[in-house]
């Protein structure tokens, strides 16, 4: 036989050529008589093997494979078979299967591995995705799917790795590989956390500690997770693209062959049960992506991903979960942190609390302790103080609360860049606009409280006249005397309502002047409050020195104008002056 003769000259040399690699698959595919070439053309698909070998190879064996994997036996069936007396076809059957299975199995190994050229292992994982799509009896084969991403994401690949853009780029516009996609990645987070639950480890990894293998684990399940597109919102014209036509959506029915199916599909498109279906698409699919994100965010997130994840879950994941609700301990948790992590977490808890219906006590609080110097220089500082307006935006709230984050701004006003100064005064404008029961502390005289200002036991020392004559007396002898409590974390014993917002007299002299120039502005507006409207926090939330440079020469070519007509005003030695002052 020539295949015969082919192994003896192997034996001789060690090696095929390409041409009679060729001539086995050529024999392969014309009779059963030379299936003994399938092992031989196995035996090149490895990252040992010269890339155009590997390719003839594979081109050979998915040319058998394919219209034989219909009849083939599953894996799991060909494993507990224990028939004494098996037929001969069902011998040649399991055998092929096995052999598939190996094929597989060296074909995810390329995949992964970084030593093969990147051209191979695009083929590679199009014929991974060819199986895939009819390896299961004609239906999609999620057990080589999962096989697939198990391997992917245990494997040294990196993060950025050409392999998991093909993946998203070619494939995750498929309805059916993002459902198996998300199903797969919630087996294999539970499976990441049920090992870290042996270990014992923290939440949060930390920075300083090397890379694991665990940690890199998570990075590309967050890669993954992050590039699978968001369901479309579903209606009657919407038609979901499926890589396998079959497809896991479609109701089960007695039809015998591929063709019959899919007219099935075709006709069911036209059919009035498609509204009905489309819905059950879109139930189906928001579970498994409920399903999925909940086992990630349960695994110890690397800083760097629990980042990435807090900026962009109020946008690309909350909208799209089945219960929001659920992500409450996980955004608690987040928001208790402090620090960055706090700021990044407000978006999303604010959006449960407004729009779901989370309760949180204690959030103004933490809040409160949020605003440090350090915050007007974080890189998310825009989003914070847009949500930080929007947070004091209620009516409802109370005046000890209010007055608490007016003063706690003004006196960081003291020591924050100019950018900072500006956004504080737009927060405290709004404040003091939306509670008139605050405009005690623009308006207070002698650094006494009033009697409307004071709390009950206060009213009671105010009737006590012995008492008020000292306190008279005291508050004479100290007129500049501030009860605000800056240290204090809790906005209830900061005691705000009893001081002035005396900081803010300081902008008026600010060395920076657009700060006191918005300061002018400000205190214009304090004099008719009522015809005045509420600032837009945007305008000034992303300010810098940057910013504030560029914004200046436009003001200043205005005033070059009008110094030039009060020059011709002033007299020789006037002009003189304010010359040698301009210059």
């Amino acid at each position: 036989m020539a295949s015969d003769g082919l192994s003896r000259k192997r034996q001789k040399r060690g090696k095929y050529s390409l041409s009679e690699l060729k001539t086995l698959g050529q024999q392969l595919l014309t009779s059963r008589a030379h299936v003994n070439n399938l092992p031989i053309l196995l035996s090149f698909i490895s990252t040992a093997s010269p890339p155009h070998y590997t390719l003839e190879s594979l081109l050979s064996l998915q040319s058998f494979f394919t219209p034989l994997l219909p009849e083939l036996p599953s894996s799991a069936f060909s494993k507990t078979s224990n028939d004494s007396n098996p037929d001969p076809e069902s011998i040649y059957r399991t055998w092929v299967r096995s052999k598939f299975d190996d094929l597989v199995q060296s074909l995810i190994d390329l995949a992964i591995s970084s030593q093969s050229e990147d051209t191979l292992r695009e083929v590679v994982l199009e014929t991974i995705m060819e199986f895939v799509k009819a390896g299961n009896g004609g239906k999609f084969h999620s057990a080589i799917y999962h096989k697939l991403l198990h391997s992917i994401v245990h494997s040294t690949l990196a993060i950025g790795d050409s392999l998991l853009d093909w993946l998203a780029t070619k494939y995750f516009n498929y309805i059916d590989v993002r459902y198996f996609t998300y199903a797969s990645l919630e087996k294999l987070a539970r499976t990441l956390e049920a090992k870290e639950d042996k270990k014992g480890n923290s939440d949060v990894y930390d920075e300083s500690q090397p890379r694991t293998s665990m940690e890199l684990s998570i990075h590309k399940l967050h890669n993954l997770l992050s590039h699978i597109p968001a369901l479309e919102a579903s209606n009657e014209n919407s038609d979901y693209e499926m890589w396998n036509g079959l497809g896991i959506f479609i109701e089960k029915s007695n039809h015998k062959g591929h063709v019959d199916l899919e007219d099935k599909w075709t006709k069911s498109k036209k059919s009035n049960d498609k509204v009905l279906a489309e819905r059950n698409i879109a139930k189906k699919m928001k579970l498994k992506f409920t399903k999925a994100w909940i086992s990630f965010l349960q695994l110890p997130l690397p800083l760097d991903v629990y980042k990435e994840v807090l900026v962009t879950l109020h946008q690309d994941v909350i909208p799209h979960l089945s219960k929001p609700i659920m992500l409450c301990d996980f955004l608690t948790r987040s928001y208790n942190i402090g620090g960055v992590v706090s700021v990044m977490s407000l978006s999303s808890l604010y959006v449960l609390m407004t729009k779901y219906g989370l309760e949180y006590p204690n959030f103004y609080d933490k809040l409160y302790a949020l605003l440090e110097p350090s915050i007007f220089m974080a890189k998310h500082r825009a989003k914070f103080f847009q949500l930080l307006d929007s947070c004091l935006k209620s009516p409802l709230l109370p005046a000890y609360l209010a007055a608490a984050f007016c003063k706690k701004l003004s006196r960081l006003a003291l020591c924050v860049p100019p950018s900072g100064a500006l956004v504080i005064v737009a927060l405290v404008h709004n404040l003091l606009q939306r509670h008139p029961s605050i405009s005690c502390l623009v308006h207070r005289e002698g650094g006494r409280e009033t009697t409307e200002e004071a709390s009950g036991e206060e009213k009671r020392n105010v009737d006590n006249e012995e008492n008020s004559g000292a306190n008279r007396e005291l508050s004479n002898k100290k007129p500049g005397i501030d009860h605000f409590n800056n240290e204090e974390i809790d906005p209830k014993e900061a005691n705000a309502i009893r001081s002035s917002l005396w900081e803010f007299d300081t902008l008026r002299h600010h060395y920076c002047p657009p700060v006191s120039r918005f300061f002018l502005s400000f205190e214009n507006d304090l004099a008719v409050r009522a015809k005045t409207a509420e600032i837009a926090v945007k305008d000034f939330s992303s300010g810098s020195y940057a910013t504030i440079f560029n914004n200046e020469p436009s003001f200043y070519n205005h005033a070059d104008d009008v110094l030039e007509a009060l020059a011709y005003k002033c007299t020789r030695k006037e002009r003189v002056v304010c010359g040698s002052f301009w210059d």
